[in-house]
């Protein structure tokens, strides 16, 4: 048996992770190598990279019928963004990414977290290596970390996080050089 197949999920178990409710998340890149800009005087400056993350986290409302998007930061070597999955509408099944309506006939359908972080991470890198020349690099790490937001408090301390990343960089424990 591969050691694919040997590893522990993070997820919590026994969660849908399509019901509504707000998701944090961070993702790493490959060995936290810095792909995405750098830091200077507690502002992240985007590189092209950069630009193609944030672009692709934008577009994911668009991808996603049922999500919405709340704060989100690129840093030079892994990405923090708040992803809210809103109530469920009728809907059949894919089309290229996006879920539609399938007149009432169907059963209620939503991505999963791991449908957005896939897309998200798949599209990022097809752009990255693209841009770059780099066909089969690994853009990003293997999995990422979630957490659900069950309240306001918790919401707002991690919006805060979030937003302050930047400003925080020198101190931070994934500013590896």
């Amino acid at each position: 048996m591969s050691q694919k197949h040997n590893r522990k999920s993070i997820r919590l178990k026994g969660y849908d992770y399509s019901s509504a409710g707000l998701y944090f998340i961070t993702i790493c890149t490959q060995n936290r190598l810095h792909q995405f800009g750098e830091i200077k005087n507690g502002e992240m400056i985007l590189n092209e990279n950069g630009k193609i993350v944030n672009h692709v986290w934008d577009d994911l409302r668009n991808r996603f019928e049922n999500i919405l998007l709340h704060s989100f930061v690129i840093m030079p070597n892994h990405i923090h963004g708040i992803v809210q999955i809103v109530g469920v509408g009728l809907c059949s099944t894919q089309n290229n990414g996006n879920f539609v309506n399938d007149g009432g006939q169907g059963r209620a359908v939503a991505p999963t977290v791991g449908d957005i972080i896939c897309a998200f991470k798949s599209i990022t890198t097809k752009l990255h290596n693209t841009l770059n020349d780099t066909p089969g690099f690994k853009l990003w790490q293997r999995n990422y970390f979630e957490h659900i937001i069950r309240t306001q408090k918790s919401y707002e301390i991690i919006s805060n996080y979030i937003q302050s990343n930047p400003s925080k960089w020198s101190i931070d424990c994934m500013n590896i050089p």
